[in-house]
């Protein structure tokens, strides 16, 4: 049965009014998870020998300001809890959004799966030594417990929650670099890292995939959209705010650990310890105390990083649940939240089922399940942002909608062009990046194009065997008191 079919489902709306700027920002820095991107992703871009992680930081920054451009103007226009799937499809139809929406699903799927495989291992790994001995998936599943219950309360208890572990993480990574700055560094405060020598040195494809990768949440802005109170200010300056916080914070840390060991000697120390390269100059300025707090802000980063992701990816299943494209109760919304707590239930299960897979198949949490799908997910997102590019400069391409050109019409060709080269970039690097020469790794991009054309075959099929349906799905998209 289709919602069309289902008014009592049809009916049922996610809270309005309930969530500003600043909860927004949460969920996107949190999905970005400061101490997790930090601490555990750069680490092996300084290992393969560049240190323009910091400027590779920037640039990516500058890119997403670019692509921000076009998207917040499109924000107008659209407000819809599908995300990019509504973005698309306004620019491109039904079909494009469809498939940016079958890919955007994969890609925080994928995403999910490893991060959960990373938090059960480091909780198995600082409470071992406790004697409490659990295996990873163990710690996996009882992680995705709590952020089920999390996802299932209103929006402002997730907002608050994110905004708590994200603050904490700041601010001891703050005082990290702020420590170096202060005390010198180990060869003087340079500008190693930032140089452009540095950036496109070799190993830029490894560095520009965990770059990309901490970016992944961006569009948090929009997908809450529905739920945002004055979107049309909301999502611009949240979506602003978002990329510079996290495009400035994450070049100055990286920066100053470079700093702090001397640029010659950050791929040797990387090398030597890729889980203390940041905790053991962390230590070296702050105190031996902060290697204790390190460890638990490294697990809240992670833990609310996957409430951010759950909190996206419900509002995915619940607007293709609530168009008929997927099942029909997925759209079903709690009567005392107003949270999309059937679509959060059904995600977790899928996790849980996928997770305990790879664990009876006996792949590793790390080097497979992590590195595979944070990979995958890395080449996912760009795929959708290049889809999303195209849209905007296909419906801004006639009528700008009193935005100047350069904001519509040139920032989306430059941020669609840029992204295709980092696509590549990514696609050609991957063995690097996971360590296997696996067929199934190489495969990913055609993977990513081939759930693409299964969306878009699937809108093409509604067309034909469910027209009213298919003419429905437009409305989804539309945005109240503008053009359609």
């Amino acid at each position: 049965m289709s919602i069309t079919e289902n008014p009592r489902i049809a009916g049922q709306k996610l809270a309005t009014n309930s969530v500003g700027v600043s909860h927004i920002v949460f969920f996107v820095v949190a999905a970005a998870a400061p101490m997790a991107a930090v601490v555990g992703a750069t680490p092996p871009a300084f290992a393969f020998g560049n240190i323009g992680v910091p400027g590779a930081f920037i640039l990516v920054g500058l890119l997403y300001l670019i692509f921000a451009s076009g998207f917040t103007a499109m924000a107008k226009h659209v407000s819809s809890a599908g995300g990019f799937y509504a973005y698309i499809s306004k620019g491109l139809g039904r079909p494009s959004g469809v498939a940016g929406a079958f890919l955007a699903l994969a890609t925080y799927f994928a995403i999910q799966v490893g991060i959960y495989a990373q938090v059960g291992v480091f909780t198995h790994a600082a409470l071992a030594p406790l004697g409490i001995a659990l295996p990873w998936w163990c710690w996996s599943l009882l992680v995705l417990a709590a952020v089920l219950w999390c996802g299932q309360r209103h929006i402002v208890f997730s907002g608050r929650l994110l905004g708590i572990c994200m603050i904490a993480e700041l601010l001891i990574l703050t005082l990290f670099a702020v420590g170096v700055v202060l005390t010198g560094g180990a060869e003087g405060l340079t500008t190693a890292g930032l140089r452009p020598s540095d950036v496109f040195a070799s190993g830029i494809g490894v560095t520009l995939i965990f770059v990309v990768s901490s970016f992944i949440g961006f569009e948090a802005t929009a997908i809450f959209g529905e739920e945002a109170a004055n979107p049309d200010r909301t999502i611009p300056r949240a979506t602003v705010a978002a990329v510079l916080i996290i495009t400035v914070f994450y070049a100055f840390v990286s920066w100053a650990v470079i700093q702090y060991y001397g640029a010659a000697a950050v791929p040797a120390k990387a090398n030597e310890s890729l889980e203390g390269f940041y905790i053991s100059a962390i230590a070296g300025v702050l105190g031996t105390w902060s290697t204790a707090a390190v460890n638990i802000l490294l697990l809240t980063s992670l833990f609310a990083c996957l409430l951010s992701f759950h909190n996206t990816l419900n509002r995915y299943f619940y607007a293709l649940g609530r168009d008929g494209l997927l099942w029909s109760r997925l759209a079903a919304v709690h009567p005392a939240s107003a949270s999309p707590y059937v679509a959060g239930r059904f995600q977790a299960l899928l996790v849980a089922v996928v997770l305990m897979a790879f664990t009876i198949s006996g792949s590793d949490p790390y080097a497979v399940v992590y590195a595979w799908t944070i990979a995958f997910a890395g080449i996912g997102i760009l795929a959708v942002q290049i889809l999303v590019s195209i849209s905007i400069y296909a419906f801004f391409r006639v009528d700008r909608r009193g935005f100047p050109a350069t904001r519509v019409i040139v920032a989306p060709v430059i941020a669609g062009i840029a992204l295709v080269a980092a696509f590549l970039q990514v696609s050609f690097n991957l063995s690097l990046l996971t360590g296997s020469d696996s067929l199934i790794v190489q495969a990913f991009p055609w993977c990513v194009l081939a759930i693409g054309a299964a969306g878009a075959a699937l809108a093409l099929h509604i067309r034909r065997t469910n027209p009213s349906l298919y003419e429905r799905m437009d409305t989804t998209f539309a945005k109240t008191g503008t053009d359609a």
